[in-house]
This record gives structure tokens, sequence and C-alpha cells, in this order.
């Protein structure tokens, strides 16, 4: 599998990133906000976590509009995969990639600790590892997660089995305790939690190590 990983200025997990995408076993090309095209063979395009241009206007909001996230939409409209992280996730709503909006948390405060989460459907390359019901421990760090969305795309969102994680105990406000959203095609996968963060011991856990070494065992057998 060919994992591509985009850095803007301001990323701070991008390494992380890399460390579990090629700790499952696959190859990864960083690749600089600037660029304009993706690697040839890009299985899946991570966007990372941290800061992307300062988060000024809105988390995400400039990067949206870089010239390599442009690369990104062709590729998840030819149907290739994505996993947006933190500010992925902000990136991917920004870009309308993914529905709804990410925006302060509802106590107004960063929040830094590890939550438990619910796996809601194992109906994805991402989630396939796990059981829905399983109850996962994963790291956030995050000023801005709280999702929302109105009623009718919550109802969509739950009647399409899109809804990949829920908080067991919201930390942010999040509608419908959102964590993590599927697009229609099940093939870009947003969430505010750090699986990378939680995909090795030396980092006091290891639950987010599955989702990467199932994409990894989906697209190379694909």
């Amino acid at each position: 599998m060919k994992a591509a990983i985009l850095v803007f200025p301001g990323s701070n997990c991008d390494r992380d990133l890399r460390v579990a995408f090629e700790a499952a076993g696959a190859s990864v090309t960083m690749v600089w906000h600037k660029e304009d095209a993706l690697p040839d063979g890009t299985d899946i395009v991570g966007i990372p976590g941290g800061f992307s241009y300062g988060d000024y206007l809105r988390c995400g909001a400039i990067a949206a509009n870089s010239p390599i996230t442009r690369s990104l939409r062709t590729h998840v409209e030819r149907g290739g995969y994505a996993l947006g992280i933190c500010n992925g996730f902000q990136i991917l709503t920004e870009t309308r990639i993914l529905p709804g909006a990410l925006l302060r948390n509802a106590n107004l405060k960063y929040i830094c600790r590890t939550v438990p989460l619910t796996v809601r459907t194992s109906d994805s390359d991402f989630t396939r590892a796990w059981n829905a019901g399983t109850e996962l421990q994963i790291p956030i760090a995050h000023h801005d997660g709280n999702y929302r969305a109105d009623a009718d795309l919550i109802e969509q969102l739950e009647a399409e089995d899109r809804i990949a994680f829920t908080y067991n105990d919201n930390p942010n406000g999040s509608a419908g305790d959102i964590a993590g959203v599927l697009s229609g095609n099940r093939r870009v996968l947003g969430m505010m939690p750090h699986p990378e963060r939680a995909a090795d011991e030396a980092l006091g856990g290891t639950d987010g190590r599955a989702m990467f070494q199932g994409l990894t065992n989906a697209l190379v057998s694909a």
C-alpha cells in the first residue's frame, strides 16, 4: 500500500502518522502543501493533525484551498481513500469532502487526554478490524473538535451507517456524540481522536493500531 501524507505549515502529527502507516507495512511519501500532484500510485492520503497555517480564518480553511488539496479532492472523487485526523478532519469538512463542521469546544477550552470511544460500524476498511460496539481508548488533543450538523444530516448519517465512532463521555459538545464520520462511498474517514498516537506500546496504548493494519491489508489485497 502506498500512502501520501500531506504536510502543511503548522502540521505537527505528520511524522506520527507516517510511523503508524509504516509500522503496518505501508510505503509512505510526505507531500508538501505547495506540491500540485500526489505521487503516482497513491492508495490513501493521510491528512494529519496540527494547526495548518496557524488555524487562521477557521481551522483548516486555508489548507482547504492549498495546491495539494486540489489533488486530494481529485483523488477522492476518483474513489481514492483518505484519512483525516483532527486538523485533517477539519480540512475535510472545509473542502466539503465530508459533511458538517468543526467548531470551538463547548467548554471553550483546549482538551488533551485519552478518551473512550465506541466503534459504531465495522462496515469500512478503516473499522473492519473491530466489531460494532467495541470500546477503544484513543487520545484527543483539540480546541475546535465540536462536530456540528443539523438534525437532518445526523439522521442521514445514522441511516447510512456512516458514523464511524462516537464518544462515550462527550468531551467537546459534538452533535450526536460524533467522533468520526465516513464519506458516502466509505473510503474517506474524518475523526478528531488520534489513532496514530495509540499505535505503539511506547505511546501508552495500541487500540489505534488495528486501523492502520486493516487499511494495509485491505488495500494490498484489493
